[in-house]
Formats: structure tokens, sequence, C-alpha cells
């Protein structure tokens, strides 16, 4: 059946403007517009100004629609999957709707549509849509089988949709872990794929945020789930000869018995006009209704840090004090004890050949921090057991197992993974946490390590789990007794996670105060996962640029400083350590030292991390050159990056009826002055070009 001779039977609107009723039409290009007889089809009722649709055949069968242009064609959004069979047409059999209203997202809509397959399974699809929610639509699919035989269910498929071409190619943002690090945002080449599986690449890397999108200028489509508790689903996104799909998976293996009901996993689908932010805000706003969001963070949380990772795993206690006077002079606050300190991971006992006095060395050595007037932290790896271990040989019951009762590496430590759902597991190491901060007298933990983003499913008898996914859904319950055990031995504490070059698992975030760029492998990494983690925690956030050691050159602070990153560094002074590789040296030398006070002076000056970073604004696939801006009252702070750029920019955002000074803040040049009708500005630069516009 073509889209011209199918029967439109239903128009959601998912726009912004108020409550509107629209008529079901008949032919697929018709439009909100079209002049129809009132007996041609059912009625529909959508929330918004119709910028955003979603309609449905009389199959039941979707296509979207954004600025009333279809960038979809009808699909097979739904369907139920029978191992190589797939269920996907359902003939339309009515549909109801009610009006609804939310605190914060105003009037908003439930329509509940159904249908049934030629081999009688019935579909039923609930959609709810808020007016403050513009774009969004959260869907829940219940399929009955009323065939009277049993059906073999493998699993289901929710928010399917190729967005199709147009020049210019695609983007993608995948939420999901890679353990091979890749960029969170990427153009689509011809044969580009990607699962995007919240379950394990490996046996520590796993997880993500839930979260898919695709892109093409002026039109996308973001699919996910919004449970309240990590799931292992799959969003893939794939290049396809018209366009890029997407789409959100469950696998459900079950016997369906004539009558019973099998409902999906809660979902969504945002239609969005630039990148993956917005759909990364819809789900925030979202979530945080049901009581996941950022956490109220201490004022520390923003401070710039040094990092002694410099000196790496052979430290000395002397190399670490010897550099306090530099990292207070440069303008840095926290002092972070890192990698080392312990004898193994697992068991957290002091290395007694640094700290030869124990415990009393260990509280001596953060009151020597905090007399140098920096704040102490101390890095840590829980849920990890190394094999020498006394926890390893005393609790093997904390370990977690896989269905054959195989133990999971942690590669980096040679350890293995502890499972988060243990209560014993989860008292042991929130005790630890307790004793760093209220008998040591750290101030903050660096929590570390790509298992701690998420775990497999547990199958350790000892453990009693009433499932197995019990120890992937009880891992954001672990960070939230660390957070505890922190915060009630210190309400100013700053607890930061940082699980090594994944993508963040969402449901852990709302337990944790800082958010690194966890290892990045380029400057790039830095802005896009500025830009990710911006729109998913909101203000009030606290993300970090990592070491900008690992930045490209090794020095760029622009890129953590226009993404409104915390400052970080992990310089050695005054040399390296002795036997330190050429390509690991990151001694603060004198022109270094330079241009490390410049940044921070300019960061502390204008404290971007706490303004509300305007991510919707600019588009990080197509807007040349990239660009990020910040708000902070009513200036607006620019960040353009380019490895040359000579024409114009423009600065968007900018109030009309308001007149600029534009300055270059790193330069100290005047850049003019600027309108919202005269928003063009000519530049020339390598690397970066800030600009502040500051209202007159």
């Amino acid at each position: 059946m073509t889209d011209m001779t199918r029967r439109t039977v239903l128009k959601v609107a998912l726009g912004g403007a108020g409550l509107t009723a629209l008529p079901a039409v008949t032919g697929g290009l018709a439009t909100a517009e079209a002049a129809v007889s009132p007996n041609q089809g059912p009625k529909l009722v959508g929330v918004g100004d119709a910028s955003i649709t979603l309609e449905f055949d009389d199959q039941l069968h979707s296509r979207v629609a954004v600025d009333g242009r279809q960038v979809t064609r009808f699909d097979a959004g739904e369907a139920l999957i029978l191992g190589d069979a797939t269920i996907d047409t359902f003939g339309y059999r009515g549909h109801q709707t009610r009006k609804t209203r939310h605190d914060r997202h105003g009037d908003g809509v439930v329509v509940t549509i159904q249908g049934e397959s030629s081999d009688h399974v019935r579909k039923t699809v609930e959609l709810t849509t808020y007016r403050g929610l513009s774009g969004m639509t959260v869907m829940k699919v219940t399929y009955t089988n009323l065939s009277g035989r049993p059906l073999n269910v493998t699993g289901w498929r929710n928010g399917a949709h190729e967005l199709l071409a147009k020049p210019g190619g695609f983007y993608t943002f995948s939420g999901s872990t890679h353990e091979d690090r890749r960029d969170w945002v990427q153009p689509m080449s011809d044969d580009f794929f990607q699962e995007n599986s919240l379950g394990m690449d490996a046996s520590d890397y796993g997880g993500g945020t839930p979260l898919a999108s695709v892109w093409r200028q002026g039109a996308g489509v973001s699919v996910g789930h919004v449970e309240p508790v990590a799931r292992i689903l799959r969003m893939p996104v794939r290049k396809t000869a018209n366009g890029a799909s997407i789409a959100i998976e469950g696998d459900t293996p079950l016997t369906l018995k004539p009558r019973q009901k099998l409902t999906t996993d809660t979902t969504f689908l945002v239609a969005h006009q630039r990148d993956h932010f917005v759909p990364m805000q819809r789900y925030r706003d979202y979530m945080s209704d049901i009581g996941l969001r950022a956490p109220k963070v201490p004022e520390s949380a923003f401070a710039p840090v040094w990092c002694a990772w410099g000196y790496q795993r052979d430290f000395t206690v002397e190399q670490v004090l010897g550099t306090l006077p530099k990292v207070r002079d440069v303008g840095l606050k926290w002092a972070g004890l890192d990698d080392g300190w312990q004898t193994n991971e697992g068991d957290w006992d002091i290395n007694l050949a640094k700290f030869p006095g124990g415990e009393a060395d260990m509280r001596a050595f953060t009151q020597k921090i905090r007399d140098a007037g920096l704040l102490p932290r101390l890095w840590w790896a829980p849920l990890a057991a190394d094999p020498e271990s006394n926890l390893y040989k005393e609790h093997p019951d904390m370990l977690l197992l896989d269905a054959k009762g195989n133990k999971q590496d942690v590669s980096w430590w040679d350890s293995y993974t502890v499972c988060p759902a243990y209560p014993p597991a989860v008292d042991y190491f929130a005790g630890l946490a307790r004793k760093f901060i209220g008998d040591w007298g750290y101030e903050g933990l660096k929590t570390d390590g790509q298992h701690l983003n998420a775990v497999a499913p547990c199958y350790n008898p000892a453990h009693e789990h009433a499932r197995p996914e019990e120890s992937t859904e009880g891992l954001a319950r672990f960070w939230k007794a660390i957070h505890d055990a922190a915060h009630a031995a210190n309400r100013d504490a700053v607890v930061e996670l940082c699980p090594c070059g994944t993508a963040f698992a969402f449901h852990n975030l709302p337990y944790v105060d800082q958010y690194p760029a966890s290892d990045p492998e380029s400057s790039y990494q830095v802005r896009s996962k500025g830009k990710s983690m911006k729109a998913l925690m909101g203000r009030g956030s606290s993300y970090a640029g990592d070491h900008v050691e690992l930045s490209d050159g090794g020095d760029d602070f622009a890129s953590s400083y226009g993404v409104g990153a915390v400052l970080s560094t992990k310089f050695t002074w005054p040399s390296d350590a002795p036997g330190t590789k050429p390509r690991e040296r990151v001694v603060l030398t004198p022109e270094k030292e330079v241009l490390w006070r410049k940044w921070v002076s300019l960061y502390k000056k204008y404290m971007l991390s706490t303004g509300d970073y305007r991510g919707e604004l600019y588009d990080i696939g197509f807007d040349k050159p990239e660009a990020h801006v910040i708000a902070k009252d009513s200036t607006l702070h620019y960040a353009f990056y380019a490895d040359q750029w000579n024409g114009k920019v423009e600065l968007r955002g900018l109030d009309q009826g308001h007149r600029y000074r534009l300055t270059d803040p790193f330069s100290g040049a005047s850049l003019g002055i600027a309108d919202s009708r005269r928003d063009t500005l000519e530049l020339t630069f390598e690397k970066f070009q800030l600009v502040v516009a500051e209202r007159i």
C-alpha cells in the first residue's frame, strides 16, 4: 500500500502551543489544514501547534512530520517479533482520547489506539504528550494473543522509523557504551551501523543513557525508554539507501498463551529540528518527574581541579606535597590523590611503603593539603576485588557470576566485579566511603573504573536474586548508598564518577556530584560530551573537562572553558617523575604555567560552569564552525571551534531590542557591537575563538 492510498486515521501533534483538535483525513499527503467532511473518518485530539506531528494510518503504521513536511514515510513503528517472523501490520479498530494535565508540563492528552493483525493479535498503543514536552510522545504498547494458539515471542520493537535523506548527510548520537571509546556524536557513513545495546559490550564495559538520535539538516528522530531502572535494550541506528533508520528493541522470550498480554517497556519518540540536545532535555525533564534528577551539589564541585595522576602509580608523598604550592599559585582548588595509595583493589588498605604510619599518616596528609589552602580528594575504584585481596579470598559470596558461574573481569586492574545488588557488598563499600570522608579527612571522592557504569545480570546463588537483572537495576541504588554515606560524613562532600570512556549510565547520575569527560580521546570528545551532559543533567550540575593533558595538544583549555566545564589538570612540578616516557610528560614548564594561569583566571572570572548552557541554539553536526553558547544573567558567552576559520559566524540567542558589546575575553580585543538584527560577525581564527556579548 502506497502513501497515496493509505488512510490517515490519527494525527497526534507534538508541538507546544496549545491543545488542538485535528480531524482524521484520507490520503497520506493531506495536512492538518485540509477541509474534510466530519464523516470521512474518526476525529483525533493532539497537543501542540502541529509543527511536529506523528500520524497513524489504517494499518497502524506511522510517520513523522516536522514543520508540515513529512520526514519519514509510513513505517511499521511498533512490532511483535516471533523469531524470524514479525507482526507489524494491524488493521485499525478505533481510538480514544482523554485530556490530562501535569503540574510542570501543562496540558496534555492520552491517546489509546487499537488494531488487530490478520493472525489475530491485538495491538493497543497508548500515547501520552504534554504541551511542555514539545516534540515528545511517551509510548506503551500492549499485545494480546486472540489467536487461540500459543505464540513463541522473542521480542518487540518500538519507535522504528526511517528518516528520509536530503543533501548534507546524517549525524547520530548514541548513549550506549562501546569498548573502543568512540565518539558519542558521529557523522554517518554510507555503511554506518550501530546496535547501541544497553547491555554489556565487554565484561566491564556496558550500560549508558537510554537515548539514541539520528538527524539531518532540519529534522531528527530520537528514541529511548523512560523506565525508572536500567533496562537491557537496544537502539539500533543504520544508514539506509533512502536515509537513516532508528528503533528501540527489547528481547522478551516467552510463550504468549491465548488471551495473555505482553506490554513493552515504556518508550518514547522525540521529533526535533536540530541535534540531540533538545531530545535529551525532554528525557531529563520527564525522568526528573519520577525522582531521577541531578542532585544539588556543593559550591566546591565547580572549583578547578589538580590531580596527582601525572606522577602515576609510583608517586611519592613528597612529590605530591611538593607540588601543592604551585597548584595553589596557579589558582586551582582541589588536590587529588590518585591510584597507587592502596595495597590492592578490594581491601583498600593503605600502602605502608608510602604512608608508613598507616591511617595516622593519611590523616596528616589530608591536613597538609588543607593547610596549603586546597581541598583533598581521594581516588577509589569500588566494586572490584583483586584475586590477592582478602575481600576476594574471604568473601567470594560477593562476586558477580554469570549464568555459567564465571566471574566478570575488570580488565584494567586484573580484578573481578562485585555485585552491586548484594547487601553485604553495598554495606562494605559504603563503610569505606564513610571512612575516607569522615575519618581520613577527604572532602571528595574520585570513583573510577569502566566497570562502575553497568554490570551484567548476576546468577550468584548466594545472592538469592529474584531475577538476574536485579544486579543491573541495582547499580543505581549502590551509587545512592555511596552518595548517602559520603554526604552523611560531610554534607559538602563531592562524589565524582569517572567510568573510563563509557557513555554515562543515566540511572546512576542522580547520585553523583560531578561528571568528568571521562578519559577523553580528543578535544571534540570534551566538547561533545559536555553538550550531552549539559542537556542530560541541566543547570546546576557539574561537568568537568578531565585532565587538559588528554586534549588536543595537551593544552586545549578552550574546549573545556567554552562548554562550561570545570577545568582540570594533572601537571607535575618542578619536573616529571624519574623514568617518565616522553609521551607521558606533563611537567608544568614556565611557558605552560603562563597559559595555565591565564585560563584558570578566566574561568574563575566568569564561572561559565554555573551558567545556562544554550545547546538548542546550534547544531553540533551541521553548524560550521562548531559553536557553543552559555548565558549568565544578560550576558552571552560564545565559543567557536575549527582548525581554521575565515568568515562569518552567527550570534544566535541575542534578545530583541537590545544592543550588545562584543569582546574577546582571551585577548581582550574589542569585536564591535551587535543586536538581533545585526547578529553576524566576521572572524578569522585557528582552533578557537571566544566572544562575550554583554548587553549595553
